[in-house]
């Protein structure tokens, strides 16, 4: 087990499963280095069925070098619809090729337009737009270049976290180009707290303290040498300013970049007299739930890491581990929230053998305030990272969009893995449940800053 990049542990990420060496390499040289397709599980009817009932065309488009919000917004454009029309189950990175579905709300299958980097199929007809619950989970193809070392030792290392074995325990058979049962934690990757400036559970963990002026001035200032030299001097500038006992919020204003929209909007409600809670309400109602979203992914991360720490296993529970069976009738196995068990006593085995055989995953919290923690060791590892952060469930008790209930996750990420060999560069081809990062397990081969995954 070796300590992760320093970018990482800021978002509670502290170490690789793997012991080997990583292998470095580019991503997403080209876009069909990264090619990822939905896992649909939506049927529709066929095109001449009624409009009353099905008002929904259901289309699958195949897009290069396109953000799904992008797409979104050019094919409505182009019908002269709102956008409002178009839906989709999950969001997809510009630089890819990625096959997703859409639908368009009363719309003819001859309104569809031609649009540049997009393969559009009309597959029929549905009764209702999609949502993220029809995302049953996304099929990657990578391509990584330029790369150093060897992938097996890496993959070796995360069959035998899958299997809850001992590395020298597997067989070093060569497996370029078979299908092995691999497992990773299942981390909440770099992008839920910001690439760049990973600040967004800070601002998140603030807000549930009720610390709204450290959760304003987490985001607008606390300024990040990784960001170009204005928006790091405006920051300086919000800092001075609250420090001040008589702060001058225009001149803050004044020094914003323009494209830092959400900071400019917060620095314009304290210029016009607002308290810190109302600053922060400022920004979108979809941002205020993910600063919120990002302290539970944040704890959840710490807990996975000092899980890994201590040696206990991920796929498989121990005493006072809370399980989850898996959703009925879904193509991939995953959890349901609604269907949990704790591992006490004889239950432990019963549940173990479960979770061998698919049925089931170990889970951690994501904190909220109808959150039960867990017993034995793992509940003392909640227990642990919530005092550390001064957190407490009671404390997601909030307003707005900042009040949330909480769940639970999956601890590992299972999946079978293939490695196979592209003009020298390895390619790595693998299926993970919606919510899940394919950078949990790319970050174990390349051992970087995680701002190249």
């Amino acid at each position: 087990m070796r300590e992760a990049h320093s970018r990482e542990r800021a978002t509670g990420v502290d170490y690789y499963v793997s012991d080997a060496e990583g292998i470095g390499g580019r991503l997403r040289v080209a876009p069909e280095d990264f090619r990822v397709r939905e896992r649909e599980r939506m049927d529709p009817e066929p095109l001449d069925a009624h409009e009353g009932s099905y008002p929904f065309l259901l289309l699958r488009a195949t897009l290069r070098g396109w953000d799904t919000n992008d797409f979104a917004s050019a094919l409505s454009n182009a019908m002269g619809a709102s956008r409002e029309r178009v839906s989709w189950a999950g969001t997809k990175d510009k630089h890819a090729v990625t096959t997703q579905l859409f639908t368009v709300r009363d719309a003819d299958p001859d309104e569809i337009p031609d649009l540049d980097g997009a393969d559009v199929e009309v597959l029929g007809r549905v009764g209702r737009d999609l949502s993220f619950g029809d995302l049953a989970g996304n099929e990657f193809e990578i391509r990584v270049r330029e790369t150093e070392g060897d992938p097996a030792p890496i993959t070796r290392d995360l069959r035998a976290f899958a299997a809850g074995e001992d590395p020298d325990e597997i067989d070093p058979a060569d497996d370029a180009g078979e299908s092995v049962e691999v497992a990773v934690p299942n981390w909440f990757g770099h992008q839920r707290f910001g690439s760049r400036r990973p600040v967004t559970h800070e601002v998140g963990l603030a807000a549930v303290r009720a610390d709204w002026r450290g959760a304003v001035l987490a985001y607008c200032g606390n300024p990040n040498e990784a960001e170009p030299e204005d928006s790091q001097h405006a920051r300086e500038v919000v800092e001075d300013q609250a420090a001040s006992d008589d702060p001058d919020w225009s001149a803050a204003l004044d020094a914003m970049p323009g494209r830092l929209r959400f900071e400019r909007s917060m620095l314009h409600r304290l210029d016009e007299g607002a308290d810190w809670r109302e600053a922060l309400e400022a920004v979108p109602s979809n941002l205020q739930r993910l600063f919120v979203n990002a302290a539970q992914s944040y704890v959840f991360n710490r807990i996975l890491s000092e899980r890994l720490r201590r040696g206990l296993p991920f796929t498989r529970p121990v005493e006072g581990d809370v399980v989850a069976f898996v959703e009925r009738d879904v193509p991939y196995p995953k959890p349901d929230m609604d269907r949990l068990q704790r591992a006490t006593g004889g239950r432990v085995d019963t549940l173990a053998r479960h979770c061998e055989r698919g049925r089931a995953f170990v889970t951690a919290p994501l904190v909220g305030t109808e959150t039960t923690l867990g017993d034995g060791e793992p509940g003392e590892i909640e227990r642990e990272i919530l005092t550390e952060l001064d957190v407490d469930p009671g404390d997601f008790e909030l307003p707005g969009e900042f009040q949330s209930r909480g769940t639970r996750r999956a601890v590992a990420v299972p999946t079978e893995l293939t490695v196979s060999d592209t003009e020298g560069d390895p390619v790595f081809e693998f299926a993970l449940p919606s919510g899940s990062y394919a950078t949990a397990l790319l970050r174990e081969y390349l051992q970087c800053d995680p701002e190249r995954l």
